[in-house]
């Protein structure tokens, strides 16, 4: 829970439509139950979407603010979100409060693993990478189980920018700190890749802002993976 201490939902710029805007636009009728579920099959891949991943998470600890703590009688918690890892691991995410380890999760690289994992963590909440759409034959009950629970569904890039964006969000060099640091502890992405993902939605003092795109949770569906 260390975020806690060191960031606050103001941190935080959102816009959407290219008008300042506030994180419910993000994900509308947000709530303390929502779980979020981020789709990542590229070593680093989360770092573009990292600043929406912190955004969530900030919001998430502002439902228990004056609770938290690690005293008796405190609650100590962490928001259930999971990160699904496509083929292999491809980031620690511990420094960005995904934690415990189980909510890292390895998935096959195969649509219908990838949605069965899904389902079984109660995601309300799914964001995938912006691939190509490939159709696919899933289960009747486990694409029914997924639309009836699935409110919304976001599109990213690993880069933190996609094509036709709606939304952005800038972070403070905070975040970039505990992004850096969850690079440090995975050892799964150079410095130098991490400069040339970050170069992108970085500014001068460290801010980053990355873009994403509202999807259809139909199409979201068929971006888990490019494997049909």
């Amino acid at each position: 829970m260390h975020t806690t201490k060191i960031l606050r939902s103001e941190d935080f710029i959102y816009k959407v439509n290219e008008k300042e805007s506030k994180f419910e636009s993000v994900f509308p009728h947000f709530n303390k139950y929502d779980r979020l579920g981020i789709i990542v099959s590229k070593p680093g891949g989360t770092i573009g979407v990292s600043v929406l991943l912190m955004a969530a998470i900030t919001k998430f600890y502002d439902f228990y603010r004056f609770q938290l703590g690690n005293e008796h009688g405190k609650l100590r918690i962490y928001p259930d979100y999971f990160i699904f890892h496509i083929g292999k691991f491809h980031m620690n995410h511990f420094w960005m409060d995904i934690w415990p380890s189980h909510k890292e999760i390895l998935v096959s690289n195969n649509p219908q693993s990838i949605l069965e994992a899904v389902n079984d963590r109660g995601i309300t909440r799914l964001i995938v990478e912006d691939i190509p759409s490939t159709p696919t034959n899933f289960l009747r009950e486990t694409i029914s189980s997924a639309e009836n629970r699935i409110v919304s569904a976001l599109a990213y890039s690993p880069t933190g920018r996609v094509i036709n964006h709606d939304i952005s969000i800038t972070s403070c060099s905070i975040v970039e700190k505990l992004i850096k640091d969850s690079l440090k502890s995975s050892g799964d992405l150079s410095e130098k890749m991490y400069g040339e993902l970050r170069n992108k939605v970085l500014d001068l003092e460290g801010h980053a802002t990355e873009t994403y795109r509202r999807i259809q949770l139909s199409d979201a569906l068929y971006k888990l993976t490019l494997s049909g």
